[in-house]
């Protein structure tokens, strides 16, 4: 099986700020020794956390995306990671956390109408007492949620500093923490017939002993299934169907990585599901091809393609349109959808090599590759 490459594009110059920056994840990756590894990332992350303390977003955003690469680009998320987890020291730390949500949402046919669920929760009292029942957080009970269900882009890098900002202020009054506020609540559109995978973020805040880890789970063990009915109810509008699969919280920098690769995972099995369904009930079993490609517009530059296609259907193809977000690894992301075709019971896989154009020339449309075309 071949490999494909890197379709995504990077800077080829950074403002001096960033360079710095860059520089020490370089000398970090290309250390002789340890030690001298250790110095340049404890550099780095004391830079990081600098600029998350001096309150400069855009300053952050653009040593990220002036990246000069993938290994870059990683080793700089991974000192981020830990710069954030670096909290103001004191009696009581707070910590401010996202809990990823993916919504997969459906209109029935017929509706007449193309209605929006709500991007405000009516009751996060309900959502923190089954949390504190069911002992999430490490079981701790001072906290507060906020009612906004969040996009991805109100985490983003350039809203960290002002976010983690509250930290300091919750940790000084030691007093139970407010509500994050200010957080720009995301309506979900529908469309009838049609469902679609949404990312979203509630947003929170908590106070504990300093050497108390609150977020140290990865799974959202017994209070998962609970919780999700409880948002499902609070999102209901008639005619939709709304299913919520939340994971455990995590801090604003992993948890925006995880909820992405979870709305990626869970959008590729929505696809495969209907598609699947489709074509084996009017063509027999398909073939799939996975392939790269560098797409202008995209969030990184590039993505992964993967096509559905059977000989017996030569006009006949499904795609679905895989993102590549600049912390990733392709091959991780390969990985993740090969593993998905094998449970799916998709046995004719094809993996190409290189880097392929957004465009069909002959069409003008997106490049999807066919299995019986490749020979």
């Amino acid at each position: 099986m071949h490999e494909p490459d890197d379709p995504r594009a990077w800077a080829a110059a950074a403002p001096p700020g960033a360079a710095r920056m860059h520089a020490l994840a370089r000398a970090s990756l290309d250390a002789a020794t340890r030690q001298d590894g250790d110095r340049a990332d404890d550099a780095l992350r004391a830079a990081l956390a600098a600029q998350l303390r001096g309150g400069d977003g855009a300053a952050l955003a653009d040593c990220f995306a002036t990246a000069p690469g993938a290994a870059i680009y990683r080793h700089l998320w991974r000192a981020l990671v830990d710069a954030e987890a670096m909290a103001p020291q004191g009696d009581v730390c707070a910590s401010v956390f996202a809990l990823p949500l993916v919504i997969v949402a459906g209109l029935a046919e017929g509706i007449g109408t193309s209605p929006t669920l709500p991007g405000v929760l009516s009751d996060t009292g309900a959502l923190a007492s089954l949390l504190r029942e069911h002992g999430a957080l490490a079981g701790n009970r001072t906290f507060a949620l906020a009612n906004t269900l969040a996009a991805a882009e109100a985490i983003e890098l350039q809203r960290l500093p002002r976010l983690l900002a509250m930290r300091s202020l919750a940790g000084e009054t030691g007093a139970a923490p407010h509500a994050p506020v200010d957080l720009a609540p995301a309506p979900i559109d529908l469309v009838e017939g049609h469902e679609s995978v949404h990312l979203r973020f509630v947003v929170g805040i908590a106070l504990a002993a300093p050497d108390v880890d609150l977020l140290a789970a990865r799974d959202s063990g017994k209070w998962g299934m609970p919780l999700a009915r409880v948002i499902g109810a609070q999102l209901a509008i008639p005619g939709a169907s709304v299913l919520a699969l939340p994971h455990a919280p995590q801090r604003l920098v992993p948890g925006l990585q995880t909820g992405r690769a979870l709305q990626r995972e869970v959008s590729a099995q929505v696809f495969l599901s209907n598609a699947l369904r489709r074509m084996r009930g009017a063509t027999g079993e398909p073939s799939a091809v996975i392939s790269a490609h560098r797409v202008p517009g995209a969030p990184s530059g590039g993505e992964l393609r993967l096509s559905l296609s059977s000989p017996f259907a030569p006009r006949d193809a499904e795609g679905f349109r895989c993102p590549l977000y600049a912390a990733d690894r392709t091959a991780d992301v390969v990985q993740t959808l090969t593993a998905l075709l094998r449970d799916c019971r998709v046995t004719d896989v094809h993996v190409l090599a290189g880097v392929h154009a957004d465009l069909d020339a002959a069409t003008g449309v997106p490049l999807l590759f066919r299995a019986d075309a490749l020979h």
